[in-house]
């Protein structure tokens, strides 16, 4: 039965707003194991623009970033949808949305789906192609299911969605797997990243090797230092290989997530090898990868994970060797 509703765009939340969507996302994640949004996602709900330059003391007040609230007729907060309309390289919305556990199977998430297909002016079912046409045509509309929750697939369904990208969630016991040889070639040294000196250079390195990816390549300094200011950031765990006049050749980045965020114990996770496609090929992905897992080891974590893309089976193989095993998917759906 189909309950509600009251509903709302918002280019910018209150705080006393957004903390309720934080207390939403909080729910859903205890409830799925998985957070619904994107530490993106996250990031721009905890975002503040300069005071000087805000009409409302909002979070989230940033270009590109829209926000869709449904609430119960007595006011209480069951649905969220957060739409990006600028990160994806090839320029087309993405959206993550949230339903609260206990209003779920109600019609929220039916709501949240139309109201995006609605701003982004696509009709409620797609057109049946006509028969000189491929049966999937570019999306238009991105959707992420941060889990691949059967609900999220059957509304996808409904709305006429197919998946267009799987990105896989892999893990690995490093007491059962541990990390190999560390020992860098003679031309070749692993330092940690240096605050204040380093941004540069690893932002048109990640450029190069990430020129493909829809998120990623597109990293800034500015979206680099924002990072820094993370409470996970350490750099001591952001590991580069610098040739012997100290020119970057690739990093990797570790990250840390704290007890009951992705699993009971403290996670490491392997957040980003990337490598200059000059140096490829001088087996450097695979050293950066073992140097993180070891730093990670040492700093006593049993477990770590790490995200690929479906379909880069080459990368697939190459963590399978280290010991890692597929454990759950992000499903992107598009129309």
């Amino acid at each position: 039965m189909e309950r509600v509703t009251i509903t709302s765009w918002h280019n910018g939340l209150v705080d006393e707003v957004a903390d309720e969507v934080i207390s939403l996302l909080t729910e859903a994640t205890k409830a799925d194991g998985r957070a619904p949004v994107s530490e993106r996602g996250l990031a721009a709900l905890r975002r503040r623009g300069p005071a000087a330059v805000q009409v409302e003391q909002v979070r989230a007040d940033v270009g590109g970033t829209e926000h869709f609230l449904v609430r119960e007729s007595g006011g209480g907060l069951v649905g969220y949808a957060q739409l990006d309309t600028e990160t994806d390289s090839e320029g087309r919305p993405v959206a993550e949305l949230a339903v609260r556990p206990a209003a779920r199977r109600g019609g929220v998430g039916t709501a949240l789906v139309r109201a995006l297909l609605e701003r982004i002016g696509l009709p409620e079912q797609p057109a049946e192609p006509a028969a000189d046409e491929p049966p999937v045509t570019p999306a238009s509309l991105l959707v992420w299911s941060h889990s691949g929750h059967p609900a999220a697939s059957r509304l996808a369904r409904r709305f006429g969605f197919h998946t267009v990208r799987e990105l896989r969630r892999m893990w690995v016991d490093l007491t059962e797997h541990p990390p190999g040889d560390v020992s860098a070639p003679s031309d070749v040294s692993i330092r940690p990243f240096q605050v204040g000196g380093d941004e540069a250079a690893v932002v048109e390195v990640n450029r190069r090797a990430f020129s493909w990816h829809p998120e990623q390549g597109g990293m800034s300094e500015a979206d680099l230092v924002e990072k820094e200011s993370e409470t996970w950031f350490d750099p001591a765990g952001f590991l580069l290989a610098v040739d012997s006049d100290g020119g970057l050749l690739g990093f990797h980045w570790t990250k840390v997530h704290p007890p009951g965020a992705a699993a009971g114990d403290a996670v490491g996770e392997v957040y980003v090898v990337g490598v200059d496609p000059d140096a490829q090929g001088r087996g450097l992905g695979g050293l950066l990868t073992r140097a993180g897992l070891r730093h990670l080891a040492d700093r006593g974590l049993r477990h770590t994970m790490l995200y690929v893309e479906a379909d880069n089976p080459a990368a697939i193989r190459v963590y399978e060797r280290l010991g890692f095993t597929h454990r759950d998917s992000d499903i992107q759906f598009g129309r």
